[in-house]
């Protein structure tokens, strides 16, 4: 169903100011040219950032997200027409053959569960073409990432126009095995309204990655660095086999 600050409209809104560096969606945009992708779906496209930068290159896009506050900004963007956005997930899409399927940022450590991981990779590979390829990002468990976020626990407020200033903050709230939580609490200075939404993610070792990759009909083709992030997560590039492979 998608965290708070993607699912509630007044959170969803801001999304996009309160993390407008995405430096990180250049590697897939790279990636897309290297493998000559013109037909791309974006699983888990949020407020549709990829989605349309795809879309300003004439690539053909499909954005699909659990969360309709999040499809709502991304249709509401300049270029949206140019995307095809459907508010789903990747176990329940539309007939698609797609050259690329994406899962950026979270988006992959966001499906927490075992059953609904496995049904997103299958569902990815029903809609890709054979020979199309899935890519996507999760954070190496061994670096811990985690434990830089409770250091990053500091208030900070953004400016923003039309809304006003929005004070954050992320809070570390539990780390149990694979799965660690964190709460990010908004406050409105215009009303005073005060928002929260909790997160979890998975971190997967990358052994258990590509196992499951091949246990739903994938080629595991190489596990590449994030370059924004350099040691810190697995890029994995999956590919569905040819007919005949």
């Amino acid at each position: 169903m998608g965290d708070e600050c993607f699912r509630h409209p007044r959170l969803a809104a801001i999304y996009d100011q309160l993390d407008p560096d995405r430096v990180d969606l250049d590697a897939y945009i790279r990636m897309t040219e290297e493998f000559g992708a013109r037909r791309v779906l974006d699983i888990g496209c949020g407020t549709g950032v990829f989605a349309l930068l795809l879309a300003d290159r004439g690539i053909e896009v499909v954005g699909v997200d659990p969360a309709k506050a999040s499809i709502d900004v991304a249709r509401s963007k300049p270029g949206a027409d140019r995307v095809r956005w459907i508010h789903t997930d990747a176990t329940a899409l539309p007939p698609l053959r797609v050259d690329l399927a994406t899962m950026t940022a979270n988006a992959a450590q966001a499906i927490v569960d075992p059953s609904m991981w496995r049904d997103t990779l299958r569902g990815a590979c029903e809609a890709l073409r054979p020979g199309g390829q899935l890519v996507f990002e999760t954070r190496d468990p061994a670096r811990r990432a985690w434990a830089e976020w409770t250091r990053e626990a500091t208030h900070r407020v953004t400016e923003i126009p039309g809304v006003g200033a929005v004070g954050s903050r992320v809070q570390l709230t539990d780390v149990s095995g694979p799965l660690v939580t964190f709460r990010w609490t908004y406050v409105f200075a215009a009303d005073g309204q005060v928002l929260t939404s909790d997160s979890t993610l998975r971190f997967r070792e990358r052994d258990e990655v590509e196992a499951e990759l091949t246990a739903q009909g994938f080629v595991v083709d190489s596990v590449r660095d994030a370059p924004d992030r350099p040691g810190r997560e697995f890029v994995f590039v999956a590919r569905r086999p040819a007919t005949g492979q």
